[in-house]
Order: structure tokens, then sequence, then C-alpha cells
């Protein structure tokens, strides 16, 4: 909403709020959400009593707040449902890489020595589609721009594979799950010892985010890892160097496969895509042409981790309960719609119900975590979280103090509380409230704690 033409009926509920209601209080609780488009509204109260005495310190009812209600960040990583969450999500994946490649957040600084790699893996082709390949033109025979439509779309969509690219994203998790079992086999045969022996002296940790093609399948970008036994504050041996990591990466990614389901007669297996990128990482101490930096990596996984299927393809952005419906007036292209049918009609086949393909038709199949880790990789976006709660957790307090109404200590408060769910997102006037919400300028990365 434009904080400068508010429209009119957010003025009216201005209106009514400035004549029976307290406006600056009602103003600082939205703008507590830090930006939160889409808060989720909670119906219920809060009591603090105290351990020793029983004695009620502190009491809270939604009714008897501002909104009259208590209101709670959506917390959604889309980009596009709430882009304010987003970005809180995409600064703490941004930290969560970084220390996994440079240290900090309790992983030692000298992890940025250990041999690290990243790696891009690709589905198969499912059928020749536009595209802009840098020795011409596409097989179509024009020269396509950037941005248009007809990138990622099949050049024939009635001879496209869309039931094999619809169950590879499906099946590209249990993919992954495969091909980290080969690296370390193939790791091992490299180093001339057992698996078991492996685990003694080396342990393989990654990051990875899953990105979505223009065509609709999804594909993976990882950060991997060779840290020594004890994970990331433990030295690999001398021999595993980058050199041996890379070399049995690209033979892991060629053994790789997860069995599918049979149609038709029709076995299914899936592997990964002949295009395989691998680059070593550079911590941000070095420079050069051939070698990332350990910033840019993170920055680049960050900006994956909020996006889904529609930032590439226009997809929705939630779950359909009706394709029928659901697509009606929907922008998605042909392809698209093509796509998330056929999710929907293979949802159908009972050998096929634990894909669960109907939930995840907006997925174009996928459901796998957008983002995940090894244990040893670095620290957790729940650390993270929690650090954040317990830093706004002290700034209550010290605003308690300055108000001349001290709270007790945590550990001498039982809290008992009940809310249940009444709704979400923010009326007119607190959409207004939420837009006049100072906003400074961030270019070093670190998260809010608004």
């Amino acid at each position: 909403m434009n904080p400068q033409a508010p429209d009119a009926g957010a003025l009216r509920q201005l209106a009514a709020l400035a004549r029976y209601g307290d406006l600056g209080a009602h103003a600082r609780q939205i703008q507590r959400l830090g930006g939160c488009e889409r808060p989720v509204r909670l119906e219920g109260h809060r009591l603090d009593v105290h351990t020793t005495t029983g004695e009620v310190v502190r009491e809270i009812t939604g009714a008897a707040l501002p909104a009259g209600q208590l209101l709670v960040r959506c917390n959604n990583r889309r980009t596009t449902r709430c882009a304010a969450c987003a970005e809180t999500y995409r600064k703490d994946t941004f930290h969560l890489i970084t220390a996994g490649l440079t240290g900090g957040k309790g992983i030692a600084p000298a992890v940025a020595h250990h041999p690290l790699v990243f790696a891009t893996f690709t589905a198969p082709s499912f059928g020749p589609v536009h595209n802009r390949p840098g020795t011409g033109r596409c097989r179509c025979g024009r020269l396509h721009r950037e941005g248009d439509p007809a990138l990622g779309t099949p050049l024939n969509p009635d001879r496209y594979d869309y039931r094999t690219a619809v169950l590879w994203n499906a099946h590209a998790g249990a993919l992954w799950a495969r091909f980290t079992t080969y690296l370390r086999q193939q790791l091992a045969a490299r180093a001339g010892i057992t698996r078991t022996a492996l685990g003694q002296c080396l342990k393989v940790s990654y990051a990875k985010v899953a990105e979505y093609q223009r065509r609709g399948a999804v594909h993976f970008h990882a950060v991997i890892r060779l840290d020594g036994p004890e994970g990331a504050e433990d030295a690999p041996p001398g021999w595993a160097t980058t050199a041996l990591l890379t070399d049995a990466i690209r033979s892991a990614a060629r053994l790789a496969e997860a069995p599918g389901p049979v149609l038709d007669g029709r076995a299914h297996t899936f592997r990964f895509g002949q295009q395989l990128d691998i680059r070593p990482i550079r911590s941000a101490d070095f420079t050069g042409t051939t070698s990332l930096t350990s910033r840019a990596v993170a920055a680049y996984i960050a900006k994956y981790a909020t996006k889904g299927a529609e930032a590439a393809t226009g997809t929705l952005d939630r779950p359909l309960r009706n394709p029928v419906t659901d697509l009606i007036g929907a922008d998605v292209s042909d392809h698209t719609r093509r796509m998330i049918l056929t999710c929907w009609r293979l949802g159908a086949l009972p050998e096929l119900e634990d894909l669960r393909l109907r939930k995840w038709a907006h997925m174009l199949g996928f459901r796998g975590h957008f983002s995940t880790k090894s244990r040893a990789y670095s620290v957790t976006l729940g650390a993270l979280r929690q650090e954040r709660a317990d830093h706004n957790e002290a700034l209550t307090r010290e605003r308690a103090i300055a108000a001349g109404h001290p709270l007790p200590e945590p550990d001498t408060v039982l809290v008992l509380s009940h809310w249940r769910f009444a709704g979400m997102g923010l009326t007119d006037a607190e959409a207004l409230f939420s837009a006049l919400r100072p906003q400074s300028p961030d270019t070093t990365g670190e998260p809010h704690y608004a």
C-alpha cells in the first residue's frame, strides 16, 4: 500500500481508532511485526506466575491488546507470500551458509581451510525446450532474448515427457540421498580404505538448496566440504584435497540413481543430468577469476532459499484444492499448467499415493525441503532464531526496567498460556501502519531484530 495515498477503508478505520482507541499503541503493535504482511491472529491469554509465591506477575489477554488480538509473524519463507519474513529467512540462511564456509556462529575459522566446492546438479532432459545456447540460435531458429516467456517451454509440447518430468521432481530428494552415499563410497575408494575406515578419519558435510529451472525441473546447488571425523572443528587428513573431492563428486553423480515406479510397463529410474558444474570456493581473503568467494556462494544459496517454483515457472505459491477452479484466471503458462495437471492425474494412482503429488502439484511434484544441510556443516536455523528471540527478550526487559516495571527472571516464572487461531492478515489500517514502519538500509547481511 502506498503510505502517501491510503484508501477510503483505511481512512475510516484510522478515524475509528483515533476516536475510540489508542492509535499510537496500535501502530507500535503492528510495527513490532517487522513488516510481516500476513501475521497470524490469535485469541486467548497468558499468565506469568511466580513459582515460589504463586503471584501473577504479568497477565496478557488478546482482547486487551491494541489490535484486539495477539499478532505473530507468519515466518513464511516465500518472497511472494511475505517479503519481510522471507528476508529474515534469507539472512538467516546467509549466516548459516557463511558459518560453514569461513567460521563464526560457534564454528571455528579454521573451517575455511578445509576442501570446499560449490556444485550444481541438474535434471536430465525430458524433451527439447526453447533456450539461449551460447553457440547461436535456439533449435526453433529464433534468437531468444532474456526474459522471453518461451524460454524453458517445450519445442513440441505433445512429445514432451511431462510424466517423467513430474516424477523426477518427486524423486529428486531421494536421488540426492543416494548421491551422498555414493560420494562417501567414492572417497573411500580413492583413499584406498573401507567406508568404515573413512568414517574414522573423514566426514562429508554439505548445505544445499533446490532451484527450479525455467522448464520446471528441480536442480540442486550445494556447498560440499571435507572435515575431520569430529566435523567442522576437526581438520581432514592431508590426502583429502579439493581435487580428490571434485573427482569423487563427478563419479558419485554419474553412479547415483533412485528407483521409481513402474507405469504402463515402463520402469522409471532417475539420475542427474549430464551437466555438472563443480568449482572450488575460496574465502573472502582470496581473489581470482576461476574461484568463487565464500560471500558470493552464501548470497547465491540464500537467495534461492526464499523462492519456489513460482519464481521460475510462474506457478501458484500455495497448494491446490481443485485444479479446475484454482487455475481459472491464474497467470500460468500452458507448460506450467500441463505440469500441474500431470501431477494431479498421477496423484490419483494408488501406486503413487506415497508421493502425495496432488498436495505438491503447485510445486510441480517436488516435496522436499528447499534448503537442507548435514548435521556437522554449521549452526542451525533454530539456533539463529533462538539467538534473535533471546535478543528481543533482552530488549523487552530493558524497556520494562526503563519504564519502572522490571520483569522477574525467567527461571522464577511459570508461563501458563492458551491461544487459538483467529485468522491471518492485516486490516487496511494495520497495513498502513506496517507500510509506515521505518526502514533502514542493510548492506551487511545481518538480520534485523525488529
